[in-house]
């Protein structure tokens, strides 16, 4: 049976192929706003089958539900093979070459009569696409810089698909036999947005039962590997996940050179031999003379080193040991600082639950504000509402909130979308009636690098906008975002004071950690936001808190941190 990322890939393959074709904006954003939803759902499409109850789905209609359907019956779909027999699927590769929009391609097809990224890679050597319709030199040129970045791209795992995976795989191992700790390693316990292979640590005296649990854990294909403290598997999707086993008293080195990164553990072996140590990754050994120190823990190694404890997201080897050793690291925020959830959709447009019932999901998660950022009238795949029916859910706001009384405060908000032409969906004098606006990108990502950025700058620098919601619009693993001049970007909001938001849904992260940490440099709020479409989409909120970790951000450069009469008073000077 499918699970969610092999549906997430075939409702993906669906929206580019109708775009390649030429179909209408709103039916391929139907597909692709499906797949981003499966990519991140915290429990199997096939469960919510079972239960009947695949319209609860966030972005899930009776339409894409009757596809899954048959999808998870007959593991294909009709409409996809004839859909195939139109365009061919091989020119869906050719929408991650960041210079190429689906009218180009389906331009080069039909005209050339090619179907393959080498046959393009080909074409444009040979100056054939340059004596195209609206292509030139610098066209091609452009086509072949973009395959050749694709080379350049790894099969890496999204954080939300490997994360849940590793949790699953530890909590089977914690129930082995002897076995006392069991934590990820590598880029995944650094939280990077995309990981490689899952790589899990045990601590145990003995590893011969690990070995064996892991290796028969259900879904296991293949064993690419089994040794005595080493064993490497790969699942029915193609995951692969490797556990090591040591000894308890070695757990904590052996658990800070699994995660690293390289540079973080290279400085931290400089600083070793400083103290006349040598550091592996199973003890210190004394460089003269005899004599060696195991830790149990990581605090045990990073003290022996004369450091605070860091904290895994940030080793990076961007200062973290100088500000370990100097004790200035920063204080970084943590899931509880959040207070306020500022990206939430509700049944207004595409959201799946009523505002009453999001805002006691909020509510019983910790949040004390919810903003409602039902989408704005032009992306209309998504309910998007017309300013009548704003004025409608304003009303019903006053409703809810007086049934909810104090346990949480509800704003009335939109998140309005930034247009082709860089105007605003809504006009200013309605933009300043509502508690805040979000302003995002959806449509026309592939505009050339001066357009694409203009729109978002023309956003920032709206008196009523608040905040830029996920910038570049990218979709991870399958669409790259805008590509913004994002220093430009980053300037014209520290110079109005518009916020950037994190959007914590693991298809986007979007600020990077990177575009977080510099818009910290700059002084530029952020907002870490959910995205919600559903209750559980409020759990998708760590992802989000990661990225800003990763940023070295404190709960100080966040203003859904901030105390609420704080945030309200910011939101109240802005609009």
């Amino acid at each position: 049976m499918m699970n969610n990322h092999q549906l997430a890939e075939t409702f993906s393959l669906i929206a580019n192929l109708l775009e390649i074709r030429g179909e209408i904006i709103y039916k391929t954003l139907a597909y692709r706003k499906a797949a981003e939803s499966l990519s991140g759902l915290g429990r199997e499409a096939s469960e919510y089958w079972k239960e009947g109850k695949l319209e609860d789905i966030p972005g899930v209609g009776k339409a894409i539900a009757e596809k899954i359907d048959e999808l998870l019956k007959t593991g294909k779909l009709e409409f996809l093979e004839k859909l195939k027999k139109e365009v061919p699927p091989s020119l869906a590769e050719w929408l991650q070459v960041p210079s190429l929009g689906p009218k180009k391609i389906s331009l080069i097809w039909k005209t050339l009569n090619i179907t393959t990224l080498a046959q393009l890679e080909k074409a444009a050597k040979s100056g054939k696409l340059s004596g195209l319709p609206g292509m030139g030199e610098k066209s091609e040129k452009s086509v072949l810089a973009g395959i050749e970045s694709l080379s350049r791209r790894s099969g890496r795992l999204p954080l939300g698909r490997a994360y849940p995976i590793a949790q699953e795989l530890i909590r089977q191992l914690k129930i082995v036999k002897g076995v006392e700790a069991a934590e990820p390693a590598g880029s995944l316990r650094r939280m990077r947005s995309t990981v490689g292979d899952i790589d899990i640590l045990v601590a145990a005296k003995d590893s011969k039962p690990v070995m064996e649990a892991f290796t028969k854990l259900p879904g296991v294909v293949r064993v690419l590997g089994k040794g005595e403290f080493k064993s490497s598997v790969e699942f029915a999707d193609g995951v692969r996940a490797q556990v090591w086993v040591h000894a308890p008293e070695q757990f904590g080195t052996a658990l800070v050179y699994a995660t690293g990164s390289k540079d973080h553990n290279v400085r931290l072996r400089e600083l070793a031999l400083q103290k006349g140590l040598s550091l592996s990754e199973h003890s210190f050994v004394k460089t003269k003379g005899k004599g060696e120190i195991n830790c149990a823990t990581e605090e045990e190694v990073y003290k022996t080193l004369g450091l605070e404890w860091i904290p895994p997201e940030i080793r990076e080897d961007n200062g973290e040991v100088q500000a370990a050793r100097a004790k200035k690291l920063p204080k970084l925020i943590e899931v509880k600082d959040i207070h306020a959830d500022l990206q939430t959709h509700s049944d207004w447009s595409d959201g799946k639950l009523s505002m009453l019932e999001m805002a006691k999901a909020a509510a019983k998660r910790g949040i004390k504000v919810i903003a409602f950022t039902d989408h704005s009238a032009s992306l209309g795949v998504t309910g998007g509402l017309k300013i009548e029916d704003h004025k409608k859910q304003a009303v019903e706001i006053k409703k809810i909130q007086k049934q909810l009384g104090d346990t949480i405060l509800v704003l009335h908000a939109s998140e309005v979308e930034i247009r082709a032409d860089g105007k605003l969906d809504y006009p200013d004098d309605f933009l300043a009636s509502l508690d805040l606006v979000l302003a995002s990108l959806h449509t026309s990502l592939r505009q050339p690098r001066e357009k694409v950025t203009q729109r978002v700058i023309s956003a920032i620098r709206n008196p009523h906008v608040d905040i830029i919601g996920h910038p570049t619009g990218r979709l991870i693993p399958d669409r790259e975002g805008a590509d913004l001049d994002m220093e430009a970007v980053l300037k014209a909001a520290a110079e109005t004071g518009v916020a950037m938001e994190i959007n914590a849904h693991p298809a986007r992260l979007d600020l990077d950690d990177n575009y977080a940490r510099r818009a910290r440099e700059l002084g530029i709020p952020i907002s870490i936001n959910t995205d919600s479409h559903s209750e559980a989409d409020f759990d998708m909120l760590p992802f989000g808190v990661a990225i800003a970790r990763r940023a070295w951000l404190e709960p100080k450069h966040v203003i859904n941190a901030w105390p609420v009469e704080k945030l309200l008073t910011w939101l109240k000077k802005r609009g």
